[in-house]
């Protein structure tokens, strides 16, 4: 497959970048500074300067791709709209050229759903709401223009990160929380999304990711 991978030098990207190579996928890399891509050259990484937030620079990257995924995020908890306009620039730029299939990193953290435990529900969840409000904020308005769009969307919402080294092994529902999934390593989590990407019972759906 040609893959074309969002928010590339973060910590989820960087993992998406590197098993897709390993797996022989074609991958374009969109970056804002290449020096920062931590991923060894390779004859079937295309490593693209652009803003992401401009869907006329992130258009020739896509253009070619079976698929795209965002990997964007926002690091730290003041007021943000990266998540968002990120989405709607890449929503553009797929409807200009084409391309359907879509997939989001977004986050399990922001959304109380009945399969939590009550101490997640009641406790924790509250907790991180408050801490992170800004930025789930601002996932929130991102899946929602992802929804809003006629694309072959699954928005991935997985838990508390770790750069744990993979383990292959997790767990995976549709539109439900995972009972006692509080994290999951980056490296699983950019496994899994790989295993989504041609898997047409997660499309236009939300998918939790645990271990």
């Amino acid at each position: 497959m040609r893959l074309t991978i969002l928010g590339a030098t973060g910590g989820t990207g960087t993992q998406l970048v590197r098993q897709a190579l390993e797996r022989g996928h074609e991958v374009t890399a969109v970056v804002r500074d290449p020096a920062r891509l931590d991923v060894p050259a390779h004859e079937r990484l295309d490593v693209v300067t652009a803003d992401v937030m401009d869907p006329a620079a992130v258009t020739p990257a896509v253009a070619a791709a079976d698929a795209v995924v965002s990997a964007l995020g926002h690091r730290g908890t003041g007021p943000t709209t990266v998540c968002r306009d990120g989405a709607r620039s890449a929503i553009a730029a797929m409807s200009e050229t084409g391309v359907r299939r879509f997939l989001m990193v977004s986050a399990a953290g922001m959304v109380t759903d009945p399969g939590d435990g009550p101490l997640t529900r009641y406790v924790a969840k509250p907790i991180l709401q408050r801490i992170l409000r800004n930025g789930f904020a601002d996932m929130r308005r991102a899946e929602e223009e992802v929804r809003g769009s006629d694309l072959d969307w699954t928005i991935v919402r997985p838990p508390r990160l770790t750069d744990k080294e993979g383990t292959g092994r997790y767990h995976t529902a549709a539109d439900r929380s995972i009972r006692g999934g509080v994290s999951i390593s980056r490296a699983d989590l950019a496994t899994g999304i790989l295993a989504m990407v041609p898997d047409g019972s997660t499309v236009r759906r939300h998918v939790w990711i645990a271990h």
